[in-house]
């Protein structure tokens, strides 16, 4: 019996719209290409709604002392693992809180490794030697919604109290149905069928950037538009600080410089000392607000003009 390509996953199938791109001219080709990208934003500002929805869940649970996980593999694994990566320079997560879970391991990051998305019982070796548990939130990425590796990730970490994200370009798909919080991302068929890494990838790449960026927005790590949890840790971001901090103070470079250094590098520490605190007092602020910047100057100003 002739295989009926209506029952393939949306993403697997070949679009009306790209038949034919390989004779195309280039120009027209490069045209189609930028449209499909286009659909991949639209997508997921159709997702808007899930987004929100889904990051404020993440934001709730690990105010405690869970980990943000990620789960995917091939395409989606890396786009994943390249999201969380991301998170400890840019905004200064812990790295004991971040765990990244791609079929095949490291090897997988520069090398497609088909096979390692199919191994299910590797999935349940991680959870239990991480030891996931009901603190901790996981995300699963699959173009397909039914990606073995990721989906029992999901299952796992689910089964053992741990809050699930599901994002998936396939409607009603397992990853979805079976996720706490679904994220659906309609990019249908791609320009070059099955190639999930075009429009499929984009689309995720854009939502996996709103989820940890708004949950981390919520955690205070970015005052006024600055991310000023970065880690200094070379010459362009020791530099970037001293900015933020002119920007936010007002004040000049000698003094901006010195009070990075007495705040080891922290531009909230750096700010409050700016303000008016000690070393000690700008810590304890800062604990006090949960690292809230904006909060803990208002404070600092509070108890400044009571002296």
């Amino acid at each position: 019996m002739a295989r009926d390509p209506r029952h393939d996953p949306e993403t697997e199938r070949l679009s009306p719209r790209y038949v034919g791109i390989d004779v195309w001219e280039t120009s027209d080709v490069i045209d189609a290409l930028i449209e499909a990208q286009f659909s991949a934003v639209a997508a997921v500002r159709t997702a808007r709604s899930a987004i929100e929805g889904a990051a404020l869940a993440m934001a709730d649970r690990l105010r405690g002392a869970g980990r943000l996980i990620y789960a995917g593999a091939g395409t989606s694994g890396r786009l994943a693992v390249q999201d969380g990566a991301e998170l400890m320079p840019t905004f200064n997560w812990p790295q004991e809180r971040l765990l990244l879970l791609i079929a095949g391991g490291k090897e997988a990051l520069i090398r497609a490794l088909e096979g390692s998305e199919d191994q299910i019982g590797h999935a349940a070796e991680l959870a239990e030697q991480h030891r996931i548990a009901a603190d901790d939130v996981l995300v699963a990425v699959a173009a397909s919604g039914t990606t073995p590796f990721t989906l029992a990730c999901l299952r796992e970490a689910k089964s053992r109290g741990a809050l699930t994200v599901g994002i998936a370009n396939n409607r009603d798909t397992p990853v979805l149905t079976e996720a706490d919080y679904p994220v659906f991302l309609e990019t249908g068929a791609e320009p070059i069928a099955g190639s999930t890494r075009m429009k499929a990838g984009t689309a995720q790449r854009i939502a996996l950037l709103l989820l940890s960026s708004l949950v981390m927005i919520r955690f205070g790590r970015v005052h006024g538009g600055f991310m000023v949890d970065v880690q200094a840790v070379n010459d362009k971001l020791i530099q970037r600080s001293e900015n933020m901090l002119r920007d936010l103070t007002g004040r000049d470079g000698s003094e901006v410089r010195e009070a990075l250094r007495e705040a080891k590098g922290s531009v909230k520490v750096a700010a409050l000392l700016l303000r008016g605190c000690d070393a000690g007092q700008a810590v304890a602020l800062l604990q006090q607000t949960e690292g809230r910047l904006r909060e803990a100057l208002a404070l600092a100003d509070a108890k400044l003009n009571r002296r």
